[in-house]
């Protein structure tokens, strides 16, 4: 099973950027996907998860009323749009995908290889 996300990059405070994460999974639509994301010297951390049927939305306390999960079913991918972003933002953003609907690391049933998400004040 692979999850390919991409879309990280430079953008400076205020900015926005777009990940996706695009999924080998046959059943993509019963995992919820989320993202999460370590910044340097940090533990990864839990930013945004939905659920399978596209219904529920969980957000991080950080990063709520600025950034928004969806997914695309047909497609299967997800997506993360981060606007209004802070130089604490910066971070390795990671997706994952979930049987049930646990945002815990630990609980996540698989991960792709992160994409660098740098946001310069």
């Amino acid at each position: 099973v692979q999850l390919q996300a991409s879309g990280g990059g430079l953008a400076q405070a205020g900015g926005s950027l777009t990940l996706s994460c695009t999924s080998s999974l046959h059943t993509f639509g019963v995992y919820s996907m989320a993202w999460f994301r370590r910044a340097p010297g940090e533990d990864r951390k839990f930013v945004a998860q939905i659920a399978g049927g596209g219904g529920g939305t969980t957000y991080s306390d950080s990063v709520k009323g600025r950034f928004t999960i969806t997914r695309d079913n047909a497609k299967n991918t997800v997506y993360l749009q981060m606007n209004s972003l802070k130089p604490e933002d910066t971070a390795v953003y990671y997706c994952a995908a979930n049987r049930g609907r646990s945002t815990n690391c630990k609980s996540q049933n698989y991960w792709g290889q992160g994409t660098l998400v740098t946001v310069s004040s």
